[in-house]
């Protein structure tokens, strides 16, 4: 990323102009871009992804002039994101406003918002400049699956789907971008990410968070972001999340992971540093995410060790909740959705015969 090839980037550059796809590093997880102005370069996006049509992609710039390109708001809302934009671009912050119609309804499928981001990572921002135009890009994976934070995981999902793949090494943040709306009735967080609700306070004088536990739209309702309505970020394996105190937590996943292999499953289990001494006798894949202290760390780990229990060939992986705060709220949130919604509570351990006690 420090000694980027120009020559490359011409030609990728050179992909994206003529309606072509590239994967490229960001920040926070590889990105399948394609022109923000080419309605048909945007459609074969959702068809290399097997996205979802009500799924909303979001735009990225790397100067804040392309800003007067894709939106189209004044007043208040614009006074409110070049605030925001000044504190926390460049970075991982998507920012929700009035879509210029400059930008093809397919970008954000058929809704008069757009979601903008000017991504850190010097790759990104310098395919984006060598294009002269805004790049429109979800996650680099197939739709579902987890989100790619290395180039093996882009080439595994999007080999001979897309054009070019940028290799430019391990993503930092490691979870998608903070979502935030500016352009609602109110201004809420739709996804959590590494920029946090009391970070976007600090700047604005008012917003909310977006309860991602429960439902907030009909079936047939298009989300006003990515990430808010279909079961996201899963790898092929089940998994199941429990919530509660240590060392009751591992005991009760303890028994939870014999009764599976009663049943024939292989299993995996999601811990943390803190914790996975809990699971040394567990014959099944044991990883951890890292401190249970830094949740950064956590975010920039867990999309790759939930790939990897897919590598690894396991059926069922058991989960433990981490801390909210910080970036933990994003990699909860992302647990929650690889999990299709379901976290269980324990209160109670149990014994060796897994007797409650």
């Amino acid at each position: 990323r420090n000694n980027i090839d120009m020559k490359d980037i011409a030609y990728c550059a050179d992909v994206i102009r003529n309606g072509g796809l590239v994967c490229f590093p960001t920040e926070t997880v590889y990105g399948l871009g394609a022109s923000a102005f080419n309605s048909e370069a945007v459609k074969n996006i959702y068809k290399a992804k097997g996205r979802p049509a009500d799924n909303p992609l979001i735009v990225h710039i790397s100067d804040y002039k392309m800003l007067e390109l894709v939106t189209d708001c004044d007043g208040e809302q614009r006074n409110v994101l070049n605030k925001l934009a000044e504190a926390f671009w460049p970075g991982p912050l998507t920012l929700i406003s009035h879509r210029d119609d400059a930008v093809p309804a397919e970008v954000s499928c058929g809704l008069d918002t757009v979601g903008i981001r000017f991504p850190s990572h010097p790759i990104a921002r310098a395919l984006i400049e060598a294009a002269g135009v805004p790049i429109a890009a979800p996650s680099a994976n197939l739709s579902g699956k987890p989100s790619p934070t290395r180039a093996e995981h882009v080439i595994e999902d999007m080999m001979g789907r897309v054009d070019v793949i940028i290799d430019g090494g391990n993503c930092d943040v490691g979870v998608e971008s903070t979502v935030f709306d500016i352009a609602g009735t109110k201004m809420s967080v739709l996804r959590p990410g590494a920029v946090t609700l009391e970070q976007l306070l600090s700047v604005v004088n008012t917003a909310d968070e977006l309860d991602w536990m429960k439902p907030h739209m009909d079936s047939d309702e298009k989300p006003r972001s990515p990430g808010l309505k279909y079961r996201h970020y899963a790898p092929n394996a089940t998994v199941n999340i429990y919530d509660g105190v240590r060392p009751n937590l591992s005991n009760y996943i303890i028994e939870e992971i014999k009764n599976a292999k009663r049943q024939g499953f292989s299993v995996g289990v999601l811990a943390t540093d803190e914790s996975i001494c809990y699971y040394k006798e567990v014959d099944g894949v044991v990883l951890s995410l890292g401190s249970l202290e830094d949740s950064l760390q956590q975010a920039s780990n867990l999309f790759h060790c939930l790939r990897r229990f897919d590598d690894m060939g396991v059926d069922m992986v058991f989960a433990e909740a981490v801390p909210k705060g910080g970036a933990g709220d994003a990699v909860m949130n992302r647990l929650y959705r690889a999990a299709g919604g379901k976290i269980v509570t324990v209160e109670t351990a149990r014994d060796s015969e897994g007797h409650i006690c």
